[in-house]
Formats: structure tokens, C-alpha cells, sequence
């Protein structure tokens, strides 16, 4: 039995769902963050359980092939990315080995249903959307990432996931905010000015920025500081302020006031423009996003007669794809911001075979139904807490013959096909999607279709 703080040799055998490296320590499994293949390491036990405990490497005594050159072996060191000690063609494997295993134990299907997992064209520097915290180092205003399992921040030299343009806006920030001497946040004591910072980019190489902060009203000082920002960075088309006095870990306040430029962002995809405000859900990685889509659209058949929901639409990039094929879209979000944009942008791109539902998929899926409107197929593309089974379970009732589930969580997805090859729907295959390079993240499209009796 291995004990606290005890330091161990290991041979990481395999990459278990979660991202984290498996070994055995006199049979007894011993799990390891930042661990790849073939790895052979020194490492310190943190916890320990009944059947197993988990360790941090202290050093590596022999690399395996599938790691990155160079000693780094901490998540820090990577600034803050669980993936990036392994090399690209590996990250790829292990998803595709991740989604296989939780597909087999959660969702009781067969491994071979899941396909390679398909690579991203930008493995560096592809989100459009990052938030950083603020926090102070030896009395300098910084931002960055959350340790592990702690919300101490620490800097990172450059954000490899964030875009260019976004780091280029955050550091700008931050040296008008030291040169000022802004107060930072401080969530034990509620006090203190500055929260996060929000930038949001698109595919024409202009930004977003979004401050938010503790503070009830807008102050004359900050918003001169942040009018400072344009002359510097003529990327920028908006620049937003958002108030939040909470005690949460919720990061956007209630009021997010544009004080300079457009109030939305535009982002071109599939030849449809579309409008991207603070708090709207868009795919973070616009390149993958449009194959992400585009095998989701092709695994309906005959669409142009069918009446198709896309439930959790988000500003509706789904749903507006699906219209030009099909006869009738019903989006469901319950976002107003994110329903309201994608309505603006349904009206400006003259598409108008889709309704924009703001309310609860269970609620707004129920009323559908309740007033007797053909649904021929769904697209589900839910939160990481998957979709709730009562509507699983109303979709298999009234016979919905096809669904197509987008995830961002294999193992929710695996538990919510379980539930519908219950219902008597099969399920077709699985294709894993890396949208997240350098994470242990993995987004997943599987076909649902009714067995006909």
C-alpha cells in the first residue's frame, strides 16, 4: 500500500478517460497528471483511496515516445494545458482511446463504433474566446491560469491556446492597469476592482474586449483607461464593461455595458454572418467547427422534407446551416442574448424557414409536440451535463426517428446513448472531433436512429 507524500518509480501503461496517465505500484493503480506512454517516472503520491491514488512526477527517469522534448513536466509548465506534453499525432490517439473506453464501460456499446479522431487544422493559438483571471505577483497586476485543484493564478510567458490578437489586447491591458495601479479582486475579501478579462476574436482578425468587474456603476477612470486601448490595438471593434458584485465563480455580471464601438462581434461561417455578443455561445475554434458541422449536417438524410430541432442553439450556427436544406428549424436556447442574436442574424442573412425559441429545451421540445408539429429529426448539442433523460425519453415516446448528438462530454454522451438504446434507437457511429488541441478535451458526434419495428 503506498502512502502520503511517498515518491515512487512507475511505467505509464495507458491515458485513462479524464486525460491522466495510469500506472501500477505493486498492482495497486497509481493515477498521474502530465503523464504520456511509455513514460517512465518518479512520482509523489497526493491522495490515496481504497483502489487506487493519484501522484504528481517529480521527474522523469526515461521519456516515452509520445512526449514533447524538453524537462517540463508540471501543468504550469505548460501554462495550464493537461495535453501539450504530448506530441499531436499521440493527443489524438489518446482521445480517440478515451472516447473508445467510456463509450464500452458508461454506455455498454461496442469500441468499434468509434471512429480515428479527427485533427484540428490549427493545433496552437486557435480560440476565439479566452478568459483570464487577475490576480497580483510580488505587487504586479497579472493574469493567467488556475493551479490544479486551487484558484491560485499563475502567469504564462504567452497563452498558446488563446489567439495572436488576444494576447497581444490582454498585455496591453495589463500595463495600463500596472501603470494606473488598478486594484485586483481579491474573492475571500469581495474587494477590489478588476475580475477577469474577456476577449473574444473572429476570423477577419478583429476583437472584443469585455473588463469585468467588481463595481456597481461605470467609473470615469477605468472607462478613460480602456478608451486608450483602440489607438493601440486598431483590431478592437468593441469594448464592453461588465459589472458583477457577486460572490460567484460565475464570471459575467448581470450588466454588460458596450462603452466604445459595435455592441457584437460578426463571424463569417458557411457564407452566413454571424452576430456574436458577450454572453453568446459560439464554437471556439471556428477552422474544425466548420468539419464539425458540416459531418453533423451530412448524417441527416432526405433533410429538404423534414421539420428539424436544434435544441441548445446557442446565436443558432446550426440551426441556419440545417434551414438552407431543410424545410422548417426550430431552435430552442435559453440564453435570451445568444436566441435574440441568432434571430438578428436569421433576419439579415434572409433566412426564413427557422424559429428562434427562447426557454428550456424539456419545456419548449414538450409545447412543440403538445401543438401537434411534425418533428422529423434533432440535433442535440447540450452543456457537458448532457441532455436530461425525461427528454430523451419524450423524444423516444412520440417516435422521433433521427437524432444527431453533438458533445462535449463523452462520458454524458455515453450515458444518454445507453438511455436510447434502451428506448429502442441504435446507435451508428461515434466520431470523435479534437476541437481542443493541447487539452484532454474531446468533442464527439454520434447518429441516434429509431429501430423500426
Amino acid at each position: 500500500m503506498v502512502k502520503l507524500s511517498q515518491k515512487i518509480e512507475l511505467t505509464i501503461d495507458k491515458i485513462v478517460f479524464g486525460g491522466e496517465g495510469l500506472g501500477y505500484f505493486q498492482e495497486f493503480a497509481i493515477f498521474v497528471p502530465m503523464a504520456t506512454i511509455g513514460d517512465v517516472v518518479e512520482a509523489e503520491v497526493i491522495s490515496v483511496k481504497k483502489h487506487y491514488a493519484r501522484a504528481l512526477i517529480s521527474k522523469i527517469i526515461k521519456v516515452g515516445k509520445d512526449r514533447v522534448e524538453g524537462n517540463r513536466i508540471s501543468f504550469e509548465e505548460f501554462q495550464g494545458c493537461d495535453f501539450a506534453m504530448a506530441k499531436y499525432e499521440a493527443q489524438l490517439q489518446y482521445k480517440t482511446a478515451m472516447v473508445k473506453e467510456v463509450m464500452e464501460r458508461i454506455g455498454k456499446l461496442n469500441s468499434n463504433l468509434v471512429l480515428d479522431c479527427i485533427a484540428s487544422p490549427e493545433e496552437k493559438h486557435y480560440r476565439n474566446k479566452v478568459i483570464e483571471p487577475f490576480s497580483k505577483h510580488k505587487g504586479k497586476i497579472i493574469t493567467g491560469f488556475f493551479q490544479r485543484r486551487s484558484h491560485e493564478v499563475f502567469e504564462v510567458e504567452e497563452n498558446m491556446l488563446n489567439s495572436k490578437l488576444g494576447n497581444k489586447i490582454i498585455e496591453t491591458f495589463k500595463q495600463y492597469a500596472n501603470q494606473e495601479k488598478l486594484s485586483v479582486y481579491d474573492e475571500k475579501k469581495h474587494q477590489g476592482l478588476l475580475r477577469n478579462i474577456m476577449i473574444r476574436t473572429n476570423s477577419s482578425q478583429e476583437a472584443m474586449l469585455v473588463l469585468i468587474v467588481n463595481a456597481k456603476k461605470i467609473e470615469e477612470s477605468l472607462k478613460k483607461i480602456l478608451l486608450q486601448m483602440p489607438k493601440n490595438i486598431p483590431e478592437l471593434k468593441s469594448i464592453y464593461l461588465s459589472l458583477n458584485t457577486r460572490k460567484t465563480n460565475v464570471v459575467l455580471g448581470d450588466k454588460n455595458i458596450c462603452i466604445w464601438g459595435e455592441k457584437t462581434l460578426k463571424e463569417e461561417l458557411f457564407g452566413i454572418h454571424f452576430h456574436i455578443s458577450p454572453s453568446s455561445f459560439f464554437q471556439i475554434n471556428v477552422p474544425q467547427t466548420k468539419h464539425l458541422y458540416e459531418k453533423a449536417l451530412s448524417l441527416i438524410p432526405k433533410i429538404e422534407n423534414k421539420n428539424v430541432v436544434d435544441a441548445y442553439s446557442g446565436t443558432g450556427t446550426i440551426g441556419m446551416l440545417l434551414s438552407r436544406k431543410a424545410k422548417k428549424v426550430y431552435a430552442i436556447e435559453i440564453v435570451e442574448s445568444a436566441s435574440r442574436d441568432g434571430a438578428k442574424t436569421a433576419k439579415e442573412n434572409h433566412i426564413d424557414n427557422i424559429e428562434f425559441i427562447c426557454g428550456p429545451v424539456e419545456v419548449e421540445l414538450d409545447r412543440l409536440l403538445e401543438e401537434g408539429k411534425n418533428l422529423d429529426a434533432i440535433v442535440f448539442d447540450p452543456p457537458r451535463k448532457g441532455i436530461e433523460e425525461s427528454i430523451l425519453r419524450k423524444v423516444a415516446e412520440v417516435g422521433i426517428p433521427e437524432m444527431v448528438y453533438i458533445s462535449c462530454n463523452p462520458s454524458t454522451l455515453a450515458r444518454d446513448l445507453k438511455i436510447m438504446a434502451e428506448c429502442g434507437y441504435q446507435v451508428g457511429e461515434i466520431q470523435p472531433f479534437d476541437m481542443f488541441p493541447q487539452t484532454s478535451h474531446v468533442e464527439c458526434i454520434a447518429l441516434i436512429q429509431r429501430v423500426k419495428s
